[in-house]
């Protein structure tokens, strides 16, 4: 992998493992510069308490609100699509193979062909999704989310931010209120970096240029 620490500040080294596909830090360094500063202040002042970690639920836990509390006062939104698709036939001129007349003979419309893609935040032409603890499926939803606003010229680069790996250490040492380990409630088959990795190398992203981010311990107070 090229050397990535030209674009990324040193701290967030420590802090986050960084995967780029399609270039995604390049586009993100040169052409949004504002959205990609304003992005690093978020990743930087994020920090975890023991607290955040044990409370249950997903994505509707105090550390999606972090980001929340932090984007939107800057101007970050979450946006969803819709749209049909509106085909026309041209027929062909008949004198004239190859060459078709100026007006329709005929109109479709294919209702919802773009049916209720969301991502947590975009502004500009950046996209920004957080998956701190779903089902690993939803990596498919949110790629296919950005492939599409991609293909429509809506933005042009994504960023997903998850778990990366070795919080499993600390899942592993800390208990739930019920006495249980939080690696049985943050478990293989949610959402973390090894999960979306493998999904990138295979290119369900289609074009889109993504940045994946892993949160690693160093996020976590105490750690």
């Amino acid at each position: 992998m090229a050397d990535i620490s030209r674009y990324i500040r040193e701290k967030l080294l420590e802090k986050y493992e960084f995967q780029n596909y399609g270039h995604a830090l390049e586009i993100l360094h040169n052409a949004f510069p504002q959205e990609w500063g304003e992005l690093q202040d978020c990743l930087e002042h994020l920090l975890i308490s023991i607290e955040d970690l044990r409370t249950a639920g997903g994505n509707e836990t105090a550390i999606p609100k972090k980001f929340d509390d932090v984007l939107y006062p800057l101007g970050w939104r979450e946006i969803r699509i819709t749209g049909d698709l509106l085909v026309k036939m041209y027929p062909r001129r008949a004198s004239q193979r190859g060459r078709f007349a100026d007006e329709p003979f005929d109109e479709k419309i294919i209702a919802g062909y773009i049916d209720g893609h969301n991502i947590d935040f975009i502004k500009d032409k950046v996209a920004f999704d957080l998956e701190w603890n779903s089902k690993d499926q939803t990596f498919d939803r949110d790629l296919l989310a950005m492939r599409t606003y991609f293909d429509c010229g809506l933005i042009e680069v994504g960023i997903i931010v998850t778990r990366s790996k070795e919080l499993n250490d600390i899942f592993r040492e800390i208990q739930d209120t019920r006495g249980k380990s939080l690696i049985t409630k943050y478990g293989a088959s949610t959402t973390w970096m090894g999960k979306l990795e493998y999904r990138l190398k295979s290119r369900r992203n289609g074009g889109c240029p993504i940045l994946a981010v892993g949160i690693r311990k160093s996020c976590v107070e105490g750690y």
